[in-house]
């Protein structure tokens, strides 16, 4: 299918986060959250605001864009890169929600922090009058301290069967676990979500079947193509600033530690293409989500990159983590703190190679 409502040019001037990514990259790390300076940066930066329907002032930009900016930021900080970047892409998710939903998130301002777990659907969600009783633990929601809103994904049924619904909720009606304790993208606060028969009326919810399809070309680009299509593309991307991140480490503050071995250069001079390649493969995709046809073979397609962008990170890190030696045993290292957060990221089930690889061959194969 060819969508032809092409998104405007957004460009988000990450020129402050940067800074401050770079400053409090190891206090994140230590303290497994961003600082309220780094967050007031992001929403400057204008990540919250990036797939906002311009109906309520956002800027309906486009994929590439907050693809290069994420790795940019990713560079300094992963664990920044990927609230700012998930801050964006819950805004894309939360744009299918009822206009009354979207009126009560956005209806202040476009620069609402939205946080989510959705996959895979947790709780329980039983039908009342007028809505929803939501009860439960959604575990993983990135950047959730500072957030305005949840998306929170339940199933439920649907006529003969089930469906999964996403359900939007305002920061006072939830409370936060800290659980998250994981090895690597520490500064994220991924932490869980907890509901006691939350009531969620129902124009704050979506049938996440929606998501999957196209929409009326009167649609802006971004609002008009698979979550599919997207996903795994935008997960990517800090991993592949934190590869980028690991290999400037090493040309500079480290260069006196590799230069006397040759092996430690040569695993410099493979990481570094390794990692301009998984950029390049990010902006492919990013590019076709932006302007290509949508159709299975496209969204399989961006789904492998993606997967192969964040393998080709983990060998980058892998690669510079062994080189580093004792040097990069401590836990304050950049270079294994980068090498920690490639990993945790890539462990993310969007970017899962052998399922993304099977789907595009078989697309490829014309084998359904």
């Amino acid at each position: 299918m060819t969508l032809t409502s092409v998104s405007p040019d957004h460009r988000l001037d990450v020129t402050e986060l940067v800074d401050r990514a770079a400053r409090y990259a190891a206090e994140v790390d230590g303290s497994r959250r961003l600082r309220r300076e780094s967050v007031a940066a992001l929403v400057e930066a204008e990540f919250p605001r990036h797939f906002v329907p311009s109906r309520w002032g956002g800027a309906a930009g486009g994929f590439a864009p907050l693809v290069e900016a994420a790795i940019t930021v990713g560079e300094s900080c992963p664990s920044t890169a990927w609230c700012a970047t998930l801050f964006a892409a819950h805004g894309r998710i939360a744009a299918y929600l009822p206009e009354q939903a979207r009126e009560e998130i956005w209806g202040s301002g476009p620069d609402t922090l939205i946080s989510a777990s959705v996959m895979p659907p947790s709780g329980r969600a039983t039908p009342v009058p007028g809505g929803w009783l939501l009860r439960g633990e959604w575990g993983r929601a990135s950047g959730v301290d500072f957030a305005d809103w949840v998306l929170l994904a339940s199933t439920v049924p649907d006529g003969d069967g089930e469906t999964v619904r996403i359900f939007a909720v305002p920061s006072g009606d939830f409370v936060v676990e800290d659980t998250w304790q994981a090895a690597g993208m520490r500064g994220t606060g991924t932490n869980t979500v907890v509901l006691c028969d939350t009531f969620v009326p129902e124009h704050r919810t979506v049938a996440l079947p929606e998501l999957l399809g196209t929409r009326s070309a009167r649609q802006a680009r971004c609002h008009n193509v698979p979550y599919t299509l997207v996903a795994a593309v935008m997960f990517a991307a800090p991993l592949v600033g934190a590869a980028l991140g690991a290999v400037a480490e090493c040309v500079s503050t480290r260069a006196a530690r590799l230069s006397p071995d040759p092996d430690a250069r040569q695993a410099l001079a493979r990481s570094s293409p390794e990692a301009s390649a998984a950029r390049l493969l990010l902006r492919e995709a990013a590019d076709r989500a932006d302007r290509g046809m949508v159709d299975a073979r496209t969204v399989a397609q961006n789904r492998c990159d993606a997967a192969a962008a964040a393998e080709l990170c983990v060998s980058a890190v892998d690669r510079l983590f062994a080189a580093c030696g004792g040097h990069g045993l401590a836990e304050d290292d950049p270079v294994q703190r980068r090498w920690r957060d490639v990993h945790t990221g890539a462990g993310h089930g969007a970017l899962r190679f052998a399922p993304a690889a099977d789907a595009y061959a078989k697309a490829l194969l014309g084998l359904g």
